[in-house]
């Protein structure tokens, strides 16, 4: 449990630093996500849990 804990801190350190060192990209970016159909998001999103799934299995093994 303490290393999904540590995961979601690590998630929202890099979204921060994200946000701090390039706030302008980082808003160019979500307006053109909201001009994206639902389904692509949808796919992005099944996309990038599968590699984040991917990426934890081979770490872990």
């Amino acid at each position: 449990m303490n290393d999904l804990w540590a995961a979601l801190c690590l998630v929202a350190v890099i979204e921060g630093l994200i946000l701090f060192a390039l706030p302008n990209a980082w808003r160019q970016m979500v307006v053109q996500m909201l001009g994206l159909p639902t389904a692509a998001l949808r796919r992005f999103g099944a996309v990038a849990i599968a590699a984040g799934l991917a990426t934890l299995w081979w770490l872990r093994h």
